[in-house]
């Protein structure tokens, strides 16, 4: 393997991490959330993460937003931007499994740019 490989793998995984915090947050502000929610999406992701009960990584950022907008929201307000937090985390995920192939099929030269 050449080190610009490593180089450019190691920064493609960097990238992909840095999302995997930021989209779900976008999710939050594109259907009206604001900072709060924007921050609650964000502490209940890293609490979901490290929570023991299954799919704590889905209901974490959905509840941490929901949190945060219940501060300065009404429910439904809260709960339209708690929705896009899950919007958010499913576009992630999207993003997880198919950016890695994109990327082998463009390396091999399946796909020419």
């Amino acid at each position: 393997m050449s080190l610009t490989f490593l180089i450019v793998t190691l920064l493609f995984a960097i990238f992909i991490y840095v999302l995997d915090y930021i989209i779900p947050a976008m999710g939050t502000k594109r259907f009206g959330g604001s900072k709060a929610g924007m921050l609650g999406t964000t502490l209940g992701l890293l609490i979901g993460l490290i929570s023991p009960i299954p799919f704590g990584i889905i209901i974490g950022p959905f509840n941490g937003a929901l949190i945060g907008e219940l501060h300065r929201n009404d429910f439904n307000k809260a709960l339209k931007a708690a929705f896009g937090t899950f919007l958010g985390f499913i576009a992630s995920t999207f993003k997880i499994y198919s950016g890695p192939h994109l990327f082998g099929l463009l390396y091999c030269g399946v796909i020419r740019p």
